[in-house]
């Protein structure tokens, strides 16, 4: 059986590199081989004529002039090729390989050769070879006669391979010493080396019974280690490695840069050290800091110092800086643009009567209630002139919507009744446009009312700072009447007077940006927001980014629903094409990178996601009583629908605010747009009850509500929908219970009746006992023990009450011990609610 020879292992009998093996197999065989790959008895022979026919040469001179030169070459006697001479090492001969035996016999008739032969026995004579490493075959050819020199009788040898004769004579200094090898005539068609390569042999005998199995040479962990150190070195200490270390940075210090905070990781990370390292840095600057510790660019840079290493500041530069244009205008580029009046009050004081008047149209009347609950906002042509009006509601509940409505706006025209005078809503909205930084104008409305007063109107405005110009103050108060149309004129002409003072300019020719007024979700259009444009123009096409939504403008009309391609400074608009509905109070901005828009919208809403979450309050031993209470807490859940985004937040406010320490209004859902078969389904879910302001339900959220038994209320004016909660809420409170005192009666006697127990022989001394009242057993002033009665009696029949003045036989339920002159009060527990 063959064993296995590799192609590492060919190489290097042949002297070659294994690339060398690899490219001539891969060339005639179409293969490529590996060093380890073990290759077949055809591959063998492929090689050997490959590298026979490589090495070829056309004359022995050369071969053979090197026995003229007087070095001495001596090589270990190697069983195999004869191939191309190399330059020998000096090695002691080492004994010929055993020959085959069938060519012994012919070996032993051969005469000695004579010491000093003719010239004939010369030629005769096998010429001397230089024995070298296996593998290069060479073909060997007759050598010409020589002449000068006599040939050496060979030595008997055993083996009748032949041999080199060796030169003796005064020719032996200028003799070239060789050890014998085995000659192997490759002149032939074929030679069958295999059977030549006693190398196999020798393997075959000695791994006989481990013939296909590949020995790895094992080495153990400390010989790994140390391979390729000098034996007499010693590890380095961690000292030495600091410092060795140091010095490495010191000699080729790097940059970094830092941000103006930065955690001590990130800084370790940048300083490419450890975080130990930059934390005992830290230390002996005084500064004690953990891993996940922040530190400012000031410690960072002392602490990157100590490393050797050259601080820059790190200019962050946020989505927002790339994308959105905040820069001021030059005076060059600045037009004067319309003012933007708010018109505030409280509830029913006539301010969208009054713009009604103002704008020649009637809005109150499409109004439920007769009330504002949205922001209008409308643009009205005063002469040459252009006003922006807007309108927000006077409700309680509409907070938000006002105070969003002064920021937004330059002048605050404040709606009071003449005969009401100033309500909690006017003051809230005074408060309002003070904190907005406002010019506040004063319209005395319902002049045409029998009970106006305008005077007292006055005055209670001075309580809040507000002084009329007609006593010295700088608050213009105008009479008006919006049913009759008086003073209107003089109303719009302080407001024209007062933008003028107020010298209002913007910048048309820049991006867009504005403020959300109102948003709402059409179910055949989709979201559709009011904006205001405040600086720059819009048009049809912009990408924008308004809070948590982005998206581009699709259609855009104004106050009058004309459809208009782009919108200047001041002038609100209608858009649709955002894929959101954006939270009204928002500021838009048009952008011109879409996708940097969308990763900053997602970035917005992963930052209000986290905010929401961790508002949530966790548990901890000092809340954990009043947590173990909330779980006690009955909880209200409802689900918030509407026509428009700011009465989602009214609404929710305001419901938020009927909680009490009993009952928990929870809002879970709020949304625009009309309720959807989704909602229902969360209702169901979470047990909640459904709220919808001005919306109605599609027909399968309303059929799918009526199969689950989902509550639906559904309202058009705010004040219904609060009492109605707060109804509900009074229903969820846990009863409460107050003792009603019936009467008293004095126990005179006490028999004991076999098989009844003690029956008290009493006396109805006030009052009334009744059947079904509970007993309090009095005993000098003491209460002993609350009882039922079991048996009530007059003589023998039982009766349901015992009037004052009458005796009667009482019997309790669980108390026997009763005594003469114990007073039982008769009393019932009544539930009331608040």
């Amino acid at each position: 059986m063959m064993m296995k020879y590799r192609v590492h292992e060919v190489a290097k009998d042949l002297n070659v590199p294994n690339k060398d093996v690899i490219d001539a197999l891969e060339k005639y065989t179409g293969e490529t081989k590996k060093h380890m790959t073990a290759l077949n008895e055809g591959e063998l022979d492929l090689v050997f004529e490959t590298f026979t026919q490589k090495n070829s040469s056309e004359n022995l001179d050369t071969y053979f002039a090197q026995a003229d030169r007087k070095e001495t070459v001596v090589e270990p006697e190697r069983p195999d090729v004869i191939i191309q001479p190399q330059k020998p090492a000096p090695r002691p001969p080492v004994q010929q390989a055993r020959a085959p035996r069938p060519a012994q016999g012919a070996q032993q008739q051969r005469p000695a050769a004579p010491a000093h032969p003719a010239q004939g026995a010369t030629a005769s004579a096998p010429p001397a070879r230089k024995a070298v490493k296996p593998g290069k075959i060479t073909p060997v050819g007759p050598r010409p006669p020589q002449q000068h020199k006599a040939p050496a009788a060979p030595r008997p040898q055993q083996s009748t391979m032949q041999r080199r004769p060796q030169p003796s004579g005064g020719d032996s200094g200028n003799a070239i010493k060789r050890t014998e090898g085995r000659i192997v005539d490759t002149r032939a068609s074929h030679v069958e080396l295999d059977k030549y390569n006693e190398k196999y042999d020798r393997l075959a005998s000695e791994k006989i019974n481990t013939a296909n199995t590949v020995q790895k040479q094992k080495l153990t962990q400390r010989s790994s280690q140390y391979r390729g150190r000098p034996r007499n070195s010693r590890k380095e200490t961690e000292a030495e490695r600091l410092r060795r270390i140091a010095l490495e940075r010191k000699a080729k210090p790097i940059t970094i840069q830092v941000p103006e905070e930065i955690t001590v990781g990130e800084l370790a990370l940048r300083l490419k050290a450890t975080a130990a390292e930059v934390i005992k840095k830290l230390m002996a600057l005084g500064v004690f800091a953990a891993v996940n510790d922040t530190v400012d660019f000031d410690t960072a840079s002392l602490a990157a110092m100590e490393f050797h290493a050259k601080v820059e500041k790190e200019v962050v530069v946020t989505i927002e800086e790339q994308i959105i244009d905040d820069s001021e205008d030059k005076d060059d580029n600045l037009v004067p643009r319309a003012p933007v009046v708010v018109v505030m009050g409280h509830v029913d004081h006539g301010k969208t009567s009054l713009l009604d008047a103002i704008r020649h149209a009637n809005v109150t009347a499409s109004e439920a209630g007769g009330i504002t609950q949205h922001i209008g906002a409308y643009q009205v042509k005063l002469g040459e002139r252009d006003v922006t009006f807007l309108d927000t509601p006077g409700h309680a509940a509409f907070t938000t919507m006002r105070a969003r409505g002064a920021q937004v706006t330059d002048i605050a025209v404040l709606v009071v009744a003449a005969d009401d005078g100033i309500m909690p809503q006017t003051v809230e909205a005074i408060h309002h446009a003070k904190a907005a930084d406002v010019s506040i104008i004063v319209a005395i409305n319902k002049m045409d009312k029998p009970g106006a007063n305008p005077q007292h109107v006055m005055e209670q405005l001075t309580e809040y700072d507000l002084v009329p110009e007609e006593w010295g103050g700088d608050t213009p108060c105008i009479p008006v009447s919006a049913v009759k149309k008086t003073g209107i004129k003089d109303l719009l002409e302080m407001i024209i007077l007062t933008a003028d003072m107020k010298e209002l300019k913007a910048n048309p020719d820049r991006a867009a940006k504005g403020t959300v007024i109102e948003a709402r979700l059409d179910k055949g259009r989709g979201p559709i927001a009011t904006m205001l444009v405040q600086n720059g123009t819009l048009r049809t096409g912009d990408i924008l980014v308004a809070g948590t939504t982005v998206g581009r403008v699709r259609a855009m009309t104004d106050a009058d629903g004309q459809k208009i391609e782009q919108a200047g400074p001041s002038v609100p608009v209608e858009i649709t094409g955002l894929d959101d509905v954006p939270t009204g109070g928002d500021i838009f901005n048009a952008v011109s990178d879409e996708r940097l828009a969308r990763e900053l919208v997602e970035q917005r809403r992963t930052e209000l996601k986290e905010e929401r979450f961790n508002s949530r309050t966790k548990v901890t031993l000092d809340n954990l009583f009043d947590q173990m209470k909330q779980g006690d807490m009955k909880e209200l859940q409802i689900i918030v629908k509407a026509d428009v985004q700011g009465s989602v937040e009214a609404v929710r406010q305001s419901l938020e605010k009927l909680s009490n320490e009993e009952v928990r209004v929870n809002v879970i859902h709020g949304g625009v747009g009309a309720i959807s078969e989704s909602d229902v389904m969360l209702a169901s879910a979470s047990n909640a009850i459904i709220v919808g302001f001005n919306v109605r339900p599609d027909p399968v959220a309303e059929e799918n509500a009526k199969r689950d038994g989902v509550d639906m209320r559904l309202y058009r004016i705010i004040y219904d929908c609060i009492d109605e909660i707060e109804s509900a809420l009074k229903g969820m409170l846990a009863p409460k219970f107050r003792e009603l005192p019936l009467g008293k009666a004095e126990c005179r006697e006490v028999y004991k009746i076999t098989n009844v127990g003690t029956i008290a022989g009493a006396h109805v001394t006030t009052g009334k006992i009744t059947r079904a009242a509970q007993i309090r057993v009095v005993r000098d002033g003491i209460v002993i023990t609350e009882d039922k009665i079991a048996s009530l009696r007059r003589f023998k029949d039982d009766v349901k009450e015992v009037a004052e003045g009458y005796d009667c036989g009482i019997g309790l339920e669980r108390f026997n011990d009763i005594k003469e002159g114990d007073v039982l009060e008769a009393f019932v527990m009544e539930e009331y609610r608040d």
